[in-house]
């Protein structure tokens, strides 16, 4: 038996979250408005006493699984590893299939946000690269190739 019904999201916690959005909402994710979040359900749920935080869920058109954007107000954020390789231990990366991948490429390239390596091709059937995004944030980029 399992307890598991339904994938609901993905939290990453950022430091800039208006810069991560504008990130993710410039390759079509789409946000709900932002909402601070602090009291006895968060703490209790985080484990920590006095913590507020500000979140916006972000979502692909059409639904889906979410992403969850979270900036705490306090305690103040731990620094992350920015410059992670994509083998070190924890989350490494969320991924999105897009529409063209080489545009997708430029388009945050042109941000500032660069490959991680090049692009690759698995099988014939994927095109894939990882960008660096805000933060070191590792971001999945797939193309399905038509036949």
């Amino acid at each position: 038996m399992g307890f598991a019904q339904h994938f609901d999201h993905v939290g990453i916690t950022v430091a800039d979250i208006d810069t991560a959005m504008a990130f993710f909402v410039s390759l079509g994710l789409e946000a709900d408005q932002k909402m601070a979040v602090e009291g006895e359900f968060l703490d209790t749920v985080i484990g920590m006493t006095g913590a507020a935080t500000e979140i916006v869920m972000l979502r692909v058109p059409g639904g889906g699984t979410t992403l969850e954007l979270s900036s705490f107000a306090r305690p103040q954020h731990l620094p992350g590893s920015p410059a992670a390789p994509a083998n070190e231990l924890g989350l490494r990366n969320v991924a999105f299939e897009v529409k063209d991948l080489k545009a997708a490429v430029d388009h945050v390239a042109a941000d500032g946000y660069g490959l991680v390596g090049g692009i690759g091709e698995y099988e014939g059937v994927w095109r894939m690269a990882y960008v660096r995004g805000p933060e070191g944030i590792i971001v999945s980029l797939a193309e399905r190739i038509q036949k």
